[in-house]
């Protein structure tokens, strides 16, 4: 890894990266959850609430980059991460807000753990508990991590796409979020790159913020459909990528199963996102990715 730059007093070394797809209706709370004269790159992936996302980014100092067509969620990361010239990248969901002292938090965790490559903060749940990533179902089962108590930093086997603080020459040397991932598991797959490439992927326990988890577009059958389709088409691919044995098996009889839940009975939009997530799984059957290895 390259030696950190020298920082310059009193300037932010995270800029903030946040892609905007239909989510105009929770981007103020992230915005207003910011730090004064952090820097802040919102990614408008081809959605029609243009206006409205141009007036956010005006009043709160943030710079805007518009794709005309919705161009996938790694791809419109990577279209910020090129604009950021800072030290870390901290890429956070629209339907996240930080609470206080979190960005000053994940600087020192940075700090503290130099060999490591990217963090997550501690994910906070309704009653107030950290959640955090341990384990994947492109990772070998014995990777997973123990049950245990957040009460400190720790190491963790893959990250939670939904707060990613990663150094940017790791996110640099690695290439970034894969572009042939349009959505879903595109930072499992991160998070293995630069687990591999760059260094460990830790837990930072005194950074604390809150993500609503599926706010950060519309919860329509439409749109539960489209991200169900691509998550199934995703499962497929990353597995393959990093050669998960029977990858598209596995992946089939998780469709199956969630299909035949009797949860879906009972709602449209389960419906939608559960057949979806199978004809996404078959779509992805003939995908054949390079396989990763470092």
């Amino acid at each position: 890894m390259p030696i950190p730059q020298v920082r310059q007093a009193g300037l932010s070394q995270i800029t903030i990266i946040s892609v905007c797809y239909y989510s105009s209706g929770v981007l103020p709370k992230m915005l207003n959850s910011i730090p004064e004269g952090v820097p802040t790159i919102l990614v408008d992936n081809g959605s029609d609430e243009i206006e409205a996302v141009r007036q956010m980014a005006e009043t709160h100092g943030a710079t805007l980059i518009e794709s005309q067509d919705n161009i996938g969620f790694g791809r419109a990361r990577n279209l910020g991460a090129a604009k950021a010239t800072t030290e870390l990248l901290l890429f956070l969901n629209p339907d996240s807000h930080l609470l206080p002292g979190a960005l000053d938090a994940l600087q020192e965790g940075a700090d503290n753990h130099p060999d490591a490559s990217a963090f997550n903060p501690a994910i906070l749940d309704r009653k107030g508990a950290p959640r955090f990533r341990r384990y994947s179902v492109i990772i070998p089962r014995n990777e997973t991590l123990p049950r245990k108590t957040a009460d400190s930093d720790f190491e963790l086997p893959v990250l939670v796409g939904a707060a990613f603080l990663v150094r940017r020459e790791a996110f640099e040397a690695v290439g970034g979020f894969d572009p042939e991932i349009f959505l879903y598991h595109e930072d499992d797959d991160l998070s293995l790159r630069l687990k591999a490439v760059c260094g460990p992927l830790y837990y930072v326990h005194n950074a604390q913020m809150r993500h609503a988890r599926g706010k950060s577009s519309p919860g329509s059958p439409a749109i539960a459909g489209l991200k169900g389709w691509y998550m199934g088409q995703s499962r497929v691919y990353v597995a393959r990528k990093h050669e998960v044995p029977m990858a598209f098996g596995r992946a089939l009889a998780s469709a199956l199963l969630q299909v035949l839940s009797p949860a879906v009975l009972f709602s449209a939009r389960k419906r939608a996102k559960q057949w979806a997530f199978l004809r996404g799984v078959w779509h992805g059957r003939n995908a054949r990715p390079a396989p990763f290895r470092p």
